[in-house]
């Protein structure tokens, strides 16, 4: 998924596809726009109700003519998705854990599964240390592999530290992306702005 931050006003910005979508393609998704006070400039947007709605998640004081062609350009982009029938693959995660672990941690880490789940829509993945099993939200399936890196990553140092403390984050500051991955999930709503990163991953 390519992903870009267009700058709308000065204090605007819009994670999404910058390329238009033809609406004829296909017949238009119910629309749900919820505002926050909470969401200072990002705007994104993800599909809810099994598919049938597209929720937009937007700053509070972001007004109806500016999200107008935001919400084309998103929709564009997760209907193109859909359509290109992207699935998230425990397979291919097992395997991209396997060398993360061998990159960042030595091949050192006991992981006994990895998979995806969709239960999670509201942090992108949890760590139970005492089994060593990883679930991943589904949603990062469709994300950049660079931002799955990081979950992957932040998920395995659970296996050694149970905990967000600051041997939990030199870890995971052995990937190169911490910050900018971060911020990418900041924008689909997996991670508060301003908040403890993956508070409740841990199981």
């Amino acid at each position: 998924m390519v992903t870009d931050s267009v700058a709308l006003c000065p204090w605007l910005f819009v994670v999404g596809s910058a390329s238009c979508y033809d609406s004829g393609m296909a017949p238009d998704p119910e629309i749900r726009i919820t505002r926050s006070d909470r969401r200072r400039t990002t705007i994104s947007a993800r599909w809810i109700d099994n598919g049938a709605v597209i929720e937009i998640l937007a700053p509070a004081r972001a007004t109806d003519a500016e999200l107008a062609p935001i919400i084309e350009k998103l929709k564009g982009r997760l209907i193109r998705h859909k359509e290109r029938g992207e699935t998230a693959d425990d397979k291919d995660l097992a395997r991209r854990a396997a060398e993360l672990n061998r990159e960042y941690f030595g091949g050192k880490l006991r992981l006994s599964e990895i998979r995806y789940v969709t239960n999670q829509q509201h942090r992108y993945g949890s760590c139970t240390p005492a089994t060593g099993v990883i679930r991943i939200s589904h949603r990062l399936a469709a994300t950049p592999s660079w931002v799955r890196d990081y979950v992957i990553v932040h998920e395995l140092a659970h296996l050694l530290e149970a905990n967000h403390g600051a041997r939990f984050w030199k870890l995971v500051n052995r990937y190169p992306k911490v910050e900018r991955a971060r911020g990418y999930l900041i924008c689909l709503g997996l991670e508060g702005e301003g908040d403890e990163p993956g508070e409740t991953d841990v199981e």
